[in-house]
């Protein structure tokens, strides 16, 4: 069978075993509760009276996605490990690649529609005043590229354990690290101790510095680079751990 169609069946079984639970169904409704919620009482979207998502909106995006991204996707390998129906799949006829890549694309899916149900945010923008799409566009871009990139980075982590809860603690520690390292006042802290070349490299390698510009309404190619490597990475990673596994 091509590798596309291995994929695409990979993908349907994922994608059921999300909207069959409640998980998908309780990750949207908590990003859709936290993601507003942040914007009108943390964001002061009212007090703005600006008709702008980049400052009361996306800015909390990638703290969000930083709990919930592993939060979808700790169930990727864990709890096929756990109930050893990991082995099953991979004796099947079909590449760890195309397993991998079919698992991720449901993840990103249950994300994708938790940031599009956040579409009546953008209908209050219209009623404020003109906003400028291709701003909001590039942040619904950003948002989704950062939560992409969360996912992958718990793919390799749910590898390699057979507990989901396990898999949750260490993908949410292992993203806060990569979101705090570009925090300006981290950055400013670090070059003050004279270590420029450190805090270049520390911004250049964190996902909230790759985020800003998105969320500011410019997409740059540099920030494209980034979030595709990063994803690229870490599926590499998890098909090596899977190969073991399988070997």
């Amino acid at each position: 069978m091509p590798a596309h169609k291995n994929i695409l069946s990979v993908f349907r079984r994922e994608l059921g075993g999300y909207f069959n639970s409640p998980l998908a169904y309780v990750f949207i409704i908590i990003f859709i509760l936290f993601a507003m919620g942040f914007a009108f009482l943390l964001g002061g979207f009212i007090e703005r009276q600006e008709a702008d998502l980049s400052a009361s909106f996306f800015q909390f995006h990638p703290w969000l996605f930083m709990i919930l991204g592993p939060a979808v996707g700790m169930r990727m390998w864990s709890e096929e490990n756990r109930l050893g129906t990991s082995e099953l799949l991979l004796t099947m006829p079909i590449s760890p690649w195309t397993a991998i890549v079919g698992k991720f694309l449901a993840a990103c899916v249950v994300l994708l529609a938790g940031l599009v149900l956040t579409f009546p945010i953008v209908i209050t923008v219209e009623y404020l005043g003109d906003p400028d799409y291709g701003t909001i566009w590039a942040g619904y871009i950003g948002s989704f590229l950062i939560g992409a990139a969360t996912l992958a980075v718990t793919s390799v982590i749910s590898a390699f354990t057979r507990s989901q809860v396990v898999c949750l603690i260490v993908s949410v520690f292992v993203c806060f690290l990569l979101t705090l390292i570009g925090i300006p006042p981290l950055i400013e802290f670090v070059r003050d101790l004279g270590l420029g070349g450190l805090a270049s490299f520390l911004q250049g390698s964190s996902f909230y510095e790759n985020y800003d510009d998105p969320r500011q309404g410019l997409i740059r190619m540099q920030n494209l680079v980034y979030f595709l490597s990063v994803i690229t990475f870490c599926l590499f990673a998890t098909s090596v751990v899977i190969r073991a596994r399988r070997a």
